[in-house]
């Protein structure tokens, strides 16, 4: 079993007596379903899973259960003899935005208070978007993205005390010895090959082939594609040619999507926001939205119009880029320009640790990669991403530290680069230090 860190935070949810069900909410193929019913089974004596996809294309027991008492009916024809005392009997709900229908009777299932319960969500971003009969406070939604680095270190044995050890090197700003870095970034490597999807990294854990490993992240990249099958023909085409279009994108000069690139003519944003909130909200693609004029807190300056779309996993980004050419990746080849990978891991890593991504725009003065809020220091932190050896050439991050309208305390820059020293506000640290960049949420604020 991988070790995941939203485990805590599910058994926490499970051992409360919380009036909100929890749904487990993120893209295909993540790992929600695994995660749920392995702590599930272990915490709850009587188990009962349904999964409505399945059911949609089966038997559709649950189409038309739209009271507390037709549900119930209904999972007593699939489970009776396991619905037992809210205390020792746990329902999961899989796959819940297949019925709508069923969000909206939440709020009615927790007040009966019959059993305890928690639920899974692949499509929940887009299916809230078009429910509008959703009981404010019902639902405490929580994301999930697949393995980042740190749980990907964890897989291939790596212990929880080194990790230690190496943040509190990152914290005191020290660096790794020669060894420690070079194996730090041996496995970041693997992690951009393999990727984060669980299926991908048990085949690798398994086999180390990374035929195997690809022919899983292919089949991921195509469920994605049929998952957009759900809307009309015109809708899905769009979806298809934006979602297969995101790498050619991260390649352009601006490396943002440019909207007459997808079609042809005079098009905009507008033409494309529908498939492009689907992307995002289906969890497929991450977004990074354009800011001009950085100040805290970013989003009050954001531009919906600029914007920068990732692959949810770096491993289905390297499978379309250079499939089972490993050393592009490995071996730190001339020829390969690993910009866009680079950028994608980082984005993918600080979205899993509970940032919202934009970055800065400038026609002036260039592009930096990255900003975050920093609510500790209410501040900004811009952060550049560097795959060469040109670590230290940065003239937009350059300019954007030294206006001292944005009033920046420290800006970051990712690279190979072992040496961990700063220069002027610029802080150097290597790629993999990346895992330890978190926003952290206090576990309480007394007033």
């Amino acid at each position: 079993m991988l070790k995941r860190k939203i485990q805590a935070a599910i058994e926490q949810y499970l051992r409360s007596d919380s009036n909100k069900m929890l749904v487990v909410d993120g893209a295909r193929q993540i790992g929600k379903s695994y995660i749920i019913r392995e702590v599930g089974k272990r915490m709850f004596p009587n188990y009962i899973e349904l999964n409505f996809a399945k059911d949609k294309n089966g038997p559709q027991v649950f189409k038309d259960a739209n009271t507390v008492e037709e549900f119930y009916f209904q999972v007593s024809t699939i489970a009776g003899d396991k619905m037992h005392e809210k205390a020792n009997t746990l329902v999961f709900l899989d796959e819940i935005q297949t019925y709508p229908h069923l969000l909206t009777l939440v709020k009615f299932l927790k007040e009966d208070d019959r059993f305890t319960y928690i639920a899974s969500g692949s499509l929940l971003g887009v299916t809230l978007r078009q429910t509008v009969s959703i009981p404010v406070g019902s639902l405490e939604i929580m994301h999930m993205y697949q393995l980042d680095f740190e749980e990907f270190l964890w897989a291939n044995g790596f212990g929880e005390s080194a990790i230690d050890e190496i943040r509190k090197k990152y914290e005191a700003e020290e660096t790794l010895d020669e060894n420690l870095h070079q194996r730090m970034l041996d496995l970041f490597k693997r992690y951009l090959l393999i990727g984060g999807m669980p299926d991908a990294v048990n085949k690798y854990l398994e086999s180390r082939n990374i035929v195997e490993v690809r022919k899983i992240q292919e089949d991921i990249r195509h469920l994605y594609g049929l998952d957009a099958s759900q809307y009309d023909e015109e809708h899905k085409l769009k979806i298809m040619k934006v979602y297969d279009m995101l790498p050619s994108f991260m390649e352009n000069k601006k490396k943002r999507v440019v909207y007459k690139d997808i079609e042809g003519g005079d098009k905009r944003w507008k033409d494309y926001a529908d498939e492009i909130d689907y992307l995002i909200g289906s969890g497929v693609a991450l977004d990074v939205k354009a800011i001009a004029s950085p100040s805290f807190p970013l989003v009050e300056s954001a531009s919906k119009n600029l914007v920068k779309l990732y692959l949810n996993d770096v491993g289905i980004l390297t499978n379309i880029l250079y499939q089972y050419n490993v050393s592009a990746v490995l071996e730190d080849e001339v020829s390969v320009n690993l910009g866009s990978v680079y950028e994608s891991v980082v984005a993918s890593e600080l979205k899993a640790h509970g940032f919202e991504l934009f970055y800065y725009d400038n026609k002036a003065k260039g592009e930096v990669d990255f900003i975050v809020d920093d609510y500790d220091q209410l501040s900004v932190l811009p952060i550049e991403v560097k795959s060469g050896k040109d670590y230290q050439i940065h003239r937009a991050l350059n300019a954007f530290a030294a206006n001292e309208d944005y009033k920046i305390k420290k800006s970051i820059v990712l690279s190979n680069e072992r040496i961990v020293h700063s220069k002027g506000m610029i802080l150097y640290l290597p790629i993999y230090y990346v895992m330890f960049i978190e926003h952290h949420i206090p576990k309480a604020i007394v007033l």
